[in-house]
Formats: structure tokens, C-alpha cells, sequence
């Protein structure tokens, strides 16, 4: 089937997550001539929207990016969703910290969790940011949990932007 849709995302984290809930919903985004592109960064979508867009392939072209990445993406899209501080922080709030933890320990790194959260920069932190900082703390560990947090999801509480990033292709 042929692309018709470009989805410009972040990284690739932002590219597991959408597209593992998209399969959730029982959506094939490629047999509906869709693409979800990990950019490398925010900062290079408008080489993006050059490449894809009216002036490259011709392809629709929608996007997700965080909160402080929004201005990268409003100079060179129109319809854009943005996740409130970043896409893990959108999972992990819709997820809650027992349902988290329960997938870290699922994974076997509960225990390196714990180890974390007792460091002396962490006491004092909460635990969302906790998880955050866990989450980014190990080259790969983004992109891993970027699906598993999204396969522990709830699909009643699906992040607003995810969703509506999905009924928006």
C-alpha cells in the first residue's frame, strides 16, 4: 500500500509508542498508508517536512512532540498533538506508579529501581519523577518501555495526545 500519511515523532520511543498502541486498537497504520517517522530530535522536522511534505513526497504530514518541543514543530506543521512535559511522563501519569512498577518488576529491574530512588539526588524527588528518571537513565530503556508501558495500558485511559493522534490518521 502506498504512504499518504507521514506521522513525525521525536525519536523512536515516540515511534514504539504509537504504533504499539495503534496494533492495541486493532489498527494496521501501515495498511492504511500511514508511516510513523522517528525524526532523531525536534529539531530536525522542518528537513522533515521538506522531505515529506507538499514540497518533498506530497504526504500528509501530522506530528507528536513534548511540551518544550512544540515551537520546533509549530514552524513547520499544522496539526501537531503535544504531550504535557514529554511522552513518558503522559504514560506514566495514565499508568500510575503501582502499575509501573509492577512492569519494572516484570522486567527484573525493580531492584534497580530501588537502588536509584535511594540515591541522594532521588530521596526526595516523587516517585513520577522517580520513574522518569529510571526510564531515561539507561541507553535502550526509553525505547523498551516506551512499548511495555504502553502494552500495560489501560485503553479507557489512553494519554490525550496519543489518542488523539490516532483518530487524527
Amino acid at each position: 500500500m502506498r504512504v499518504r500519511t507521514a506521522v513525525l515523532v521525536e525519536g523512536t520511543s515516540d515511534e514504539r509508542a504509537v504504533t504499539t498502541l495503534a496494533r492495541r486498537l486493532g489498527r494496521d497504520l501501515a495498511a492504511e498508508g500511514v508511516a510513523v517517522v522517528a525524526m532523531g530530535g525536534a529539531t530536525n522536522v522542518g528537513r522533515y517536512v521538506r522531505r515529506f511534505g507538499p514540497d518533498g513526497a506530497g504526504l500528509r504530514l501530522i506530528g507528536l512532540c513534548d511540551a518544550g518541543e512544540a515551537a520546533h514543530f509549530r514552524r513547520g506543521l499544522e496539526r501537531f498533538f503535544v504531550c504535557d512535559a514529554d511522552l513518558e511522563d503522559e504514560l506514566i501519569r495514565a499508568l500510575g506508579v503501582p502499575a509501573l512498577e509492577a512492569v519494572i518488576d516484570r522486567e527484573g529491574e525493580l531492584g534497580a529501581l530501588r537502588t536509584l530512588q535511594q540515591q541522594p539526588a532521588q530521596r526526595d524527588r516523587e516517585p513520577v519523577r522517580q520513574l522518569r528518571r529510571f526510564i531515561g537513565s539507561r541507553g535502550g530503556r526509553k525505547i523498551r518501555y516506551a512499548s511495555l508501558l504502553v502494552e500495560a495500558l489501560d485503553l479507557d485511559n489512553v494519554p490525550a495526545p496519543l489518542s488523539q493522534l490516532l483518530e487524527a490518521v
